[in-house]
């Protein structure tokens, strides 16, 4: 059985689900492999715009799977390279938007932290778990939330394992829309069909541009910024956009 499920709900959105129900989605080697193929696929394909990552309508991902985990060495640790697969992931230029319902812990938390943009269920629970289990997060968390929600708000979650509800998430600044649990899914397509149907090279630009200046100082992200704002005058898509507009209908964005 495929550990993740890839459909087409749209031309130029790829809508990506992780499978494995039996186990929460708990992400072993294997999901995390298989994921990272999908990603590196999807972002080869010029025909996809924009991708939507969820689980199922009652867990997004529990975790890590602990039991490949419990009896591992530092360097059992370092040989399965779990720090590859999320490059993979974080490294993707095409905007990702996570759709989460139920859990999101641990590992889970990190995947939807990876995200450009997350909508969550009512019933959605968002948590940090791995200091409970004597360890802390590898996948980013202690930097990605940190960026994301500032220290003292991320310290409380990173140190105790607290869960937080979707709401609060919303709160905190790190989910954007919290919606009814049956309307995740349909609700995060709908924004990545906007997305897609905006100009493909603007918007991997302001997602890298957005990302680079994250760790740069102003000047920095400024230039980065101005130096990508000027090299889309090179593009297609930027007179299309532009004489549409002028002439009142609707542009036909290809990416070029």
């Amino acid at each position: 059985m495929s550990l993740t499920l890839l459909e087409r709900p749209h031309e130029h959105v790829a809508l990506l689900k992780l499978n494995r129900p039996e186990a929460r989605n708990a992400l072993n080697d294997p999901l995390r492999a298989e994921l990272a193929s999908q990603f590196e696929k999807l972002a080869a394909d010029r025909n996809t715009r924009c991708i939507v990552i969820t689980g199922n309508e009652r867990v997004f991902a529990a975790g890590a799977d602990l039991k490949e985990a419990v009896e591992s060495s530092p360097i059992d640790m370092m040989a399965r390279r779990v720090l590859y697969f999320w490059k993979v992931v974080a490294g993707c230029r095409k905007p990702l938007i996570a759709a989460v319902n139920g859990f999101a812990l641990g590992g889970g938390c990190e995947l939807a932290l990876q995200a450009d943009i997350i909508v969550a269920g009512e019933g959605a629970k968002f948590g940090q778990s791995e200091v409970s289990v004597g360890i802390m997060p590898g996948g980013g968390a202690t930097q990605r939330l940190t960026r994301a929600i500032g220290k003292y708000r991320a310290m409380k979650m990173l140190l105790t394992g607290e869960h937080v509800s979707a709401e609060e998430a919303r709160r905190l600044g790190f989910v954007n829309d919290v919606v009814p649990d049956d309307k995740v899914v349909e609700t995060a397509i709908g924004i990545a069909k906007t997305i897609a149907s905006m100009p493909p090279l603007a918007v991997e630009q302001i997602k890298e541009v957005v990302l680079a200046g994250m760790d740069s100082s102003l000047d920095a992200g400024l230039m980065l910024e101005r130096k990508a704002f000027e090299m889309l005058f090179a593009s297609r898509d930027q007179e299309e956009g532009m004489r549409a507009f002028i002439e009142k209908r609707k542009p036909n964005f290809e990416g070029r």
